[in-house]
């Protein structure tokens, strides 16, 4: 688990990037579900990576260049009436002793306050997000900063977003994080295991999902994201998670989802039929995705540049597609032009961390993202035949025999200084195992 001494050293490290500036983090508001019913509460990433705080109402400002107080926290104060509806709060005075602030006030006290701690800063590092309304309070003092400039020759002339310094950081995770990470992966793990188990043809997706996320909730786990439990043709829909189909026999089930465990993720997909045996055709496209998979994660080590393991599935899988006839012509112009789209929409994988999507960059202009290690991202190619697809003008129709046949396989994956770490390689894969 994360050490207060951790969540100090993020601190310290991004306040050596700020320099003379100031930065504003805000926590995450409630979210409403219906009415005057909220979801559970779930922190901003960045607020809690670098606080280990996880309630509403807060901002957390980090002012390297102050004396005292360069890490100050605005929470909400004690209220015992309140607390009896809603839960405990920490208050100001253990913001201090728990979470190791130099100050804290009562949120309340903000527009009073925070303008000390922005009037010597030469910049302000503030994501502009959702919350409107502080947005405007972010600006307004900004504004107000600026119009005395010309008084005094001080103040901070500019507001760049925190995300470019912090979120760096954030992409090479710590040992802390990667034991929660293997921790999140290993309960989902489990869950896939349980739910490739329990399938039968007669079910309903949805009974599939309460296995699945029943197995997280026992291990003190989360839904990382709405579980996709996707059979027959709902497999070609790449985010479809309404899980209310009644299965049959001869479908194969799509089932994309992972556990959250202490706010770290985990993602896995498998795909395997439902009642035990691939048909020839949903085997073939089954084993050109392994294949890809395969090939794209020994692209996964250090000094690779990101998107290698993306352009290695291409590659595989359009050379698979012109071997069954689905594509035609010349494969260096069908990846160029990417005449392969209707088959395969999306990229091969993303960072994974505090976000299931989680924060990095990919590319610096021309420039590729080098992988290094202590980066965990996703490697999950598919192919998808939608009953309805339409192939790009000079390729061939596509058969009825491929048609309602949808594929991915996703595991999650640390680069090491040697290669790369398969966190999810616990749940099979081979075609040998998805049947039974």
């Amino acid at each position: 688990m994360t050490t207060p001494a951790e969540y100090q050293q993020r601190r310290e490290r991004l306040m050596a990037k700020i320099g003379g500036g100031t930065a504003i983090f805000r926590s995450a508001p409630m979210a409403v579900m219906h009415n005057d019913v909220e979801y559970s509460y779930r922190q901003d990433s960045d607020f809690f990576y670098l606080t280990g705080f996880n309630e509403p109402n807060a901002v957390a400002v980090l002012a390297p260049h102050q004396e005292e107080h360069k890490f100050v926290l605005f929470v909400q104060p004690k209220d015992p009436e309140k607390e009896t509806w809603t839960g405990y709060r920490v208050g100001v005075d253990d913001a201090k002793t728990v979470y190791g602030a130099h100050e804290a006030y009562s949120i309340d006290e903000l527009d009073e306050k925070l303008p000390q701690y922005l009037q010597k800063a030469d910049r302000i590092y503030y994501r502009l997000g959702r919350d409107k309304k502080f947005n405007e309070t972010v600006l307004n003092h900004w504004q107000k900063l600026m119009r005395v400039y010309p008084k005094h020759g001080t103040g901070p002339i500019a507001i760049q977003d925190a995300g470019t310094l912090l979120h760096p950081l954030r992409l090479v995770k710590s040992e802390s994080e990667l034991e929660l990470m293997r921790k999140a992966a290993q309960i989902s793990v489990e869950a896939h295991e349980r739910a490739r188990e329990f399938a039968r043809p007669g079910q309903y997706e949805y009974q599939v999902q309460a296995e699945l996320e029943y197995l997280f909730q026992q291990h003190g786990g989360t839904p990382a994201y709405p579980s996709i439990v996707a059979s027959g043709k709902n497999a070609c829909i790449l985010h479809y998670i309404e899980n209310d189909r009644r299965m049959e026999d001869g479908d194969l089930l799509l089932i994309d989802a992972g556990c959250s465990y202490g706010y770290y993720n985990a993602d896995i997909t498998r795909t395997f039929p439902i009642n035990g045996k691939f048909s020839r055709e949903q085997k073939t496209i089954y084993e050109l995705v392994l294949t890809a998979q395969i090939a794209a994660i020994a692209q996964v080590k250090p000094g690779n540049p990101y998107k290698q393991f993306h352009e290695t599935a291409v590659r595989v899988l359009v050379e698979g597609l012109m071997d069954l006839g689905l594509l035609q012509g010349d494969i260096e112009e069908i990846i160029k032009e990417e005449k392969y789209k209707p088959f395969y929409m999306h990229r091969t994988g993303h960072w994974l961390g505090l976000d299931v999507h989680d924060v990095g960059v990919y590319q610096w202009g021309e420039e590729p993202q080098l992988l290094q290690p202590g980066q965990v991202l996703t490697v999950e190619p598919g192919i998808y035949i939608a009953p309805d697809i339409k192939p790009v003008e000079g390729q061939p129709e596509v058969d009825a025999r491929w048609r309602g046949i949808g594929v991915r396989i996703e595991d999650d994956v640390l680069v090491t200084p040697d290669g790369c770490e398969v966190l999810t390689a616990g749940v099979p894969k081979s075609v040998e195992a998805m049947e039974r």
